[in-house]
């Protein structure tokens, strides 16, 4: 009898065993062997960050411990993930591998396909798994929605695979371990070295924990607390970096969502609450299908018309400041406030929106590439087919922000000041300047005129998109990108601009 190949189970974002369909089906097959590649150029990539790779390294140290409870090794492999299959496949001739889709950035894509290649150019199968609702060589949301959402229901409600209790170990697995996982953290790899001394946590453990604190205690008051940075904070899921990394897979999070839901079925707050978690859990796939469906969204403006525009900008406004600092610090901050810093980055001081969705996201703990690039690119309206949503900051602060204890917190330096000038203290009058002895330009900034700079975008923006070829590319990637409900002959009749027909996670007032 030949002997069965082995099983190699590759492990990029989705470090869990529980509802690992690549890891089931492995273990079903033959000898298993767990790898992760760090793959250094993964790691020097411009959107990378030491806090990215600690989340990981975390996380990975607690995959270890799980695979060990089944019997199994981590195989830890520094270096390119071609290497190690060539490695492989020379040390133990057959072998087949086993992962999830990905739908990365431009770097694990290309990577991807050189893996396809040398997959076939081998002969060795692989068996890709899908991990979320995004949908492979979808040609369009327009034609396909109803299908779309079928698919994601059917693959939220279908059992979650369930951890091999009596996999097979590979042997000689030592020869492809380059690294202890006790030594992850120390890992020097290429990355922006930011440090991130509040961030949050990796691993499966810690990620359970979170989710249970937030549907039995915190998540009461998820809904009235999305806008508001300091509450956000507390009330705010805090799933994203788990999702993200995939300690928790986003079915068993919809499943254990929608139990508690019930649970919490007599009580309006819980349930307005939920329900608006579990909305975004559905935009979470709606937004990486788009980056699937348009790889370009990463580093191409969407909308031809639009490209170009904005090279110049400063900073200095006490609501940005303080996020700014927030997020260094921590790692994360509420969408809301995300979306007022690509707001001012790219109206207020008139930035191309490239190195500001770049500079964040080496600061998200939680960075997404299929959410972060075309979140980033519809909020600064280069789309072409969104509503300009143009935060002012200042009235985000008055609403969101309304007792200045969030931006006293993460600007000192504004602390002396009456609550009414914190968010504008450059406008103090004289006379409470020598009070409080306080100078703008010396003590504090003084920003651009931003409200003046958003005007002049807005109006560009707006007159750019009013032209016929604007406005059939407009359409061009509302039919490719867009989620809609309503076939294109029926929008037709309705005659309804391209930009109100997109989802926004930036919507005001949710």
């Amino acid at each position: 009898m030949a002997k069965a190949p082995i099983q190699v189970v590759w492990f990029k974002r989705d470090l869990r065993i529980h509802d690992h369909t690549p890891l089931s089906n492995a273990a079903a097959a033959g000898p298993v062997l767990p790898v992760f590649a760090i793959e250094p150029e993964q790691w020097q990539a411009p959107d990378s960050a030491l806090r990215h790779w600690q989340f990981a390294a975390d996380s990975l140290a607690d995959l270890s411990q799980a695979l060990g409870t089944l019997g199994l090794p981590l195989c830890l492999w520094q270096g390119s993930m071609l290497d190690l299959l060539a490695a492989l496949k020379a040390h133990y001739g057959e072998i087949a591998l086993h992962s999830h889709e990905e739908t990365g950035n431009a770097w694990s894509f290309a990577r991807d396909l050189d893996v396809k290649s040398w997959c076939q150019q081998h002969e060795t199968p692989w068996h890709e798994a899908r991990q979320h609702g995004v949908v492979r060589g979808l040609k369009s949301r327009v034609a396909d929605l109803n299908a779309w959402e079928k698919q994601w229901e059917t693959l939220m409600t279908a059992p979650t695979a369930t951890a091999p209790q009596n996999a097979q170990a590979a042997q000689g697995w030592q020869a492809f371990h380059h690294i202890d996982v006790k030594h992850l953290h120390g890992l020097t790899l290429g990355f922006d070295t930011t440090p991130c001394p509040e961030r949050q946590q990796g691993g499966r453990s810690e990620g359970r924990a979170v989710w249970r604190s937030f549907v039995n205690q915190r998540g009461r008051r998820y809904r009235g607390s999305l806008s508001k940075p300091l509450l956000a904070w507390e009330f705010g899921s805090r799933l994203s970096p788990h999702l993200a990394w995939g300690t928790l897979s986003m079915r068993e999070v919809v499943q254990s969502l929608r139990r508690q839901r019930k649970k919490h079925a007599e009580d309006t707050a819980w349930t307005r609450s939920m329900r608006a978690f579990a909305s975004r859990l559905h935009w979470h796939c709606h937004f990486i299908q788009k980056l699937e469906s348009e790889p370009s969204i990463e580093h191409q403006t969407l909308h031809p018309a639009l490209r170009g525009l904005r090279e110049r900008g400063q900073t200095g406004v006490p609501l940005v400041d303080a996020c700014m600092r927030s997020l260094i610090a921590t790692g994360w901050i509420n969408f809301r406030m995300r979306a007022m810093l690509i707001s001012h980055a790219t109206f207020g001081l008139g930035l191309h929106w490239y190195e500001p969705a770049l500079h964040l996201a080496r600061l998200f703990t939680d960075f997404e590439p299929g959410i972060h690039y075309p979140q980033v690119q519809m909020q600064a309206g280069a789309t072409g087919t969104n509503a300009l949503w143009v935060y002012n900051p200042i009235k985000q602060a008055e609403d969101n922000d309304p007792s200045g204890e969030f931006v006293a917190r993460w600007v000192p330096e504004l602390t002396t000041l009456p609550l009414e000038w914190r968010a504008k203290p450059w406008a103090l009058p004289e006379i409470l300047r020598q009070r409080f002895g306080f100078q703008p330009g010396v003590n504090y900034p003084i920003p651009n005129d931003f409200e003046c700079e958003a005007r002049h975008w807005k109006k560009m923006l707006y007159e750019l998109r009013r032209t016929p070829d604007a406005r059939e590319a407009s359409q061009a990637i509302v039919d490719k990108l867009a989620r809609q409900r309503k076939p294109p002959a029926q929008r037709a009749k309705k005659a309804k601009p391209a930009h109100r027909q997109q989802l926004s996670l930036f919507v005001e007032g949710q």
